[in-house]
């Protein structure tokens, strides 16, 4: 175990949620394929953020992508990062824009990418994409595997 390892404060823990995006602590474990390029997905289908303007709920499918270079997210900090979004007032570009360059400050991948497949707010779908870096020629990436808005569900 590394240095890096042993200072995990969440994995393994009783950890309340943190109480805004900002708080939240993301963790990162050592990469042990780090002479690899390949890709990590991790898929949010349940995101929640509160619309800043009239505090209801708003909804995402969010997919995240990266080619990870030293690092790799602890994925149990991740989901407590992704939890502390709840009562977070945000609007869908913020929250994310916010997920991919927190994710990128803590990692320095190789690439990222980050799709946002919001549900309607006010009858209109917003879907934000944002992506850092370069992909590697060698590394495949699937599709985000999320249609166009038709109803999703």
């Amino acid at each position: 175990m590394t240095n890096e390892t042993q200072k995990l404060t969440q994995l393994g823990q009783a950890v309340a949620a943190a109480t805004s995006p900002e708080g939240a602590i993301l963790e990162r474990v050592p990469n042990p394929h780090a002479d690899t390029a390949y890709v990590t997905r991790f898929t949010v289908p349940e995101f929640t953020s509160i619309c800043p303007v009239t505090g209801q709920p708003d909804f995402a499918h969010l997919v995240i992508d990266y080619v990870p270079k030293d690092w790799l997210v602890e994925s149990k900090s991740l989901k407590l990062f992704m939890a502390a979004f709840r009562n977070h007032g945000a609007f869908h570009e913020d929250c994310t824009v916010y997920i991919g360059k927190r994710l990128v400050e803590l990692l320095d991948p190789h690439w990222l990418r980050i799709g946002g497949y919001w549900y309607p707010r006010g009858g209109i779908p917003i879907d934000v994409f944002w992506q850092w870096g370069s992909l590697p020629a060698q590394v495949w990436v699937p599709d985000q595997g999320v249609p166009p808005y038709r109803g999703r569900g």
